[in-house]
């Protein structure tokens, strides 16, 4: 009888292991090209070439979506003209996450951003099988997401003054209007038995110079719904990773540093994320909490 259910735990195991994952999902974050020499570690003009082997290594990968988590461009309002058409021969959908660097365009180009790349709005959500994605926007509070002397500027200008002043100017905050639509949609997934993944182009933690100015407030929200799983992001070039009250925090390191690329393919599971990192991106496996 022992023999029997240790033959049954065995083959359990395995078929546990062998089973295909409930989604597979291709995640990039700082592509950040524009025409440009490099400066420091950064190859600007080099991110066509990754960008491109990126996006034919992912055509041969039975992928539910792509992900761009940020800084598409590095400046230039034309910048975009040049790596849009590559991620255009995507067989999969395609999502981008608004970074700073994609508002370094001319003030009167700031509101056209988010429609130059293919996004229904600043912020927004889509659902996959049982799993919620939310796309947030933590320019939403900056010096940089809107024209300068605008009303958003001049009130994301107070607000760091009084709040956030020993911040970088370069990240941002997500607003009370934003915060109360995220709730909304966790709320939703929560109601449905949908698990929640949460895509922005800065991070929350661990506690870096990149992360959002009220990453705390942002922090409390999610640690309010269980049904949470996964914060990630690009910004900080170099990467990091932190779990907290079972949520884990991961910063995908940026395609545009260095001569080696880097992105990654995340493979879910119902009781784990795999990341496979290609390049610079370190593979990992982040337990979901039940």
């Amino acid at each position: 009888m022992l023999a029997t259910l240790l033959h049954c735990v065995v083959i359990a195991g395995c078929l546990a292991q062998t089973d295909g994952p409930m989604l597979t999902i291709g995640a990039v974050a700082d592509c950040q090209y524009c025409d440009y020499p490099d400066g420091g570690v950064r190859q600007y003009r080099r991110s066509v070439e990754k960008l491109r082997e990126c996006v034919t290594h992912y055509n041969t990968l039975p992928l539910d979506y792509v992900v761009h988590l940020g800084d598409f461009i590095d400046r230039d309002w034309e910048s975009f003209d040049v790596v849009l058409p590559i991620t255009q021969a995507l067989k999969h959908p395609l999502y981008h996450v608004l970074g700073n660097h994609d508002f370094s365009v001319p003030d009167g180009k700031k509101a056209l951003v988010h429609e130059k790349l293919g996004m229904p709005s600043r912020y927004h959500d889509f659902a996959v099988g049982k799993w919620r994605f939310v796309i947030t926007d933590g320019n939403d509070v900056s010096l940089h997401g809107w024209p300068k002397d605008s009303a958003p500027y001049l009130e994301a200008k107070q607000l760091h003054e009084s709040l956030y002043k020993a911040q970088p100017v370069w990240n941002g905050a997500i607003g009370a209007g934003q915060l109360q639509w995220i709730e909304s949609v966790l709320k939703k997934a929560q109601a449905a038995g949908e698990s929640a993944v949460l895509y922005c182009h800065f991070p929350l933690y661990p506690a870096d110079p990149h992360c959002l100015w009220n990453a705390e407030a942002v922090i409390a929200l999610l640690e309010q719904y269980p049904v949470v799983k996964a914060w990630i992001n690009g910004h900080n070039h170099n990467g990091d990773y932190g779990e907290k009250k079972g949520i884990h925090y991961l910063t995908l390191k940026g395609m545009v540093d260095t001569a080696e690329t880097s992105y990654a393919v995340l493979r879910v599971y119902p009781d784990r994320i795999d990341v496979d990192g290609i390049g610079r991106e370190p593979d990992r496996t982040l337990i979901i909490r039940r």
